[in-house]
Parts: C-alpha cells; structure tokens; sequence
C-alpha cells in the first residue's frame, strides 16, 4: 500500500505533464489555424481589390471611347459652324460683286459724261453770244449742229437735264446760290431762275443745277 501511494505522486506528475503537452498542442493547433485565417483574410481583400482594378480597367476604354467621342462631336460642329460662316461670306461677296457690276453696267460711262459738261457749257454760253454778219450766223449753226448731237449722244447714254425753273426746290437735285423774296406764299421755295443746268445719270445725279431760290 505504501508503495502503491509512493507512486501516486509519479502518476500525477505524469498527468500533469500529458495535460500541459496537451494544452500546448492545442495551443499550437490554434495559433496555426489563426495563421491560416489571417493568411486567408488579406488574399480576399487582395481579390476584392483585384476586381475592383479589373472593373476600373474594363471602365477606362469605354471611358476613353466616350472622350473621343465628344471629342469629334465638337471637332464636327466647329467644322460645320466654319463651313456655315464661309458660305455666308462667299454669297455676300458674291452679292456685292453682282451690285458692283449692276451699278457698273447701270452707270457706264459716268465719268465720260461728267467731263463732257464743262465742253457743253461752252457750247452754250457760245450761242448766247450775239453775232453780226453771215459768217458768224453760220458760226452760230455749226455750234449749234454740235450742241444738238452732243446733247441726243448724251440722251441716249442715259444722261438728261435735270427739271430746275419754276420747279418746287430740291436740295437733292438743285444747289441753291442765291435767294430772292417770293411773290406770295405759293411761290415760295421755288426756283426762279437757272444760272447752271443740272444733269443726271438715270437716277444718279452728276451736278446739281445751281439756281436762285424764292423765299
């Protein structure tokens, strides 16, 4: 019996040993098995930011095609805004060259016309003048003779003698030099006397009649 409780202590001991082994097993077990988890734990994280990087990448082209896109869409319409504008300019040059020509066509010979006057100022201040003797009424018929065609040349080009004595005064057409009183209202602002005849190109005037205005 002493023997048997002598060894009671050894088996105790023992026991003590296999359920600290034990413990430490368990405990080594547990450690291993968190190793594991944590070491699962960051490889779903790193997959979650996987996907997210592949979503991202899948994002990025149909986001760029997009850019190109809108990018085009504006190039377009500042080409059709330009071609838009270019178009506007060639039919207004095209316009002002259509009236350009029409005036150039319409007023021909304008200049022509213009320093042809001074000659037939002459040639009327030479029929004013008085003469004596044959000679110088035949003198007066040839400048007469000139006078006329000069005139009906004129005529058919589209020049005419502008309306002035007794007309109603039109600073358009008229140039007034001199005023005199009327001799009534009714014949107030009228011309009453031509000192320079006027002329006009169809409807442009070339110079004005200078004349002496009632007031």
């Amino acid at each position: 019996m002493a023997k048997n409780e002598a060894n009671k202590p050894e088996d105790s001991a023992q026991a003590d040993e296999t359920d600290a082994t034990k413990a430490d097993q368990t405990t080594a077990a547990d450690a291993q098995q968190d190793s594991k988890t944590d070491a699962t734990e960051p490889n779903a994280a790193d997959q979650g930011q996987a996907a997210t990087d592949q979503d991202a990448q899948a994002d990025d082209p149909l986001q760029e095609a997009q850019r190109k896109i809108a990018d085009l869409q504006k190039q377009v319409a500042d080409l059709n805004d330009r071609n838009l504008r270019s178009q506007a300019e060639i039919q207004n040059i095209q316009s002002r060259n259509k009236k350009d020509q029409a005036a150039l066509i319409k007023y021909d010979g304008q200049q022509l016309a213009h320093d042809v006057l001074p000659a037939l100022d002459n040639l009327e201040r030479a029929l004013q003048t008085q003469v004596d003797g044959e000679q110088g009424e035949l003198l007066k018929k040839g400048i007469e003779m000139v006078q006329k065609h000069l005139l009906a040349a004129l005529t058919n080009n589209g020049v005419t003698e502008i309306k002035a004595a007794g007309e109603k005064f039109d600073p358009n057409i008229h140039q007034a030099v001199q005023t005199v009183p009327a001799e009534d209202d009714d014949h107030k602002d009228h011309v009453v006397q031509v000192l320079q005849k006027g002329y006009q190109l169809k409807d442009r005037v070339l110079r004005p009649a200078m004349v002496v205005v009632s007031q």
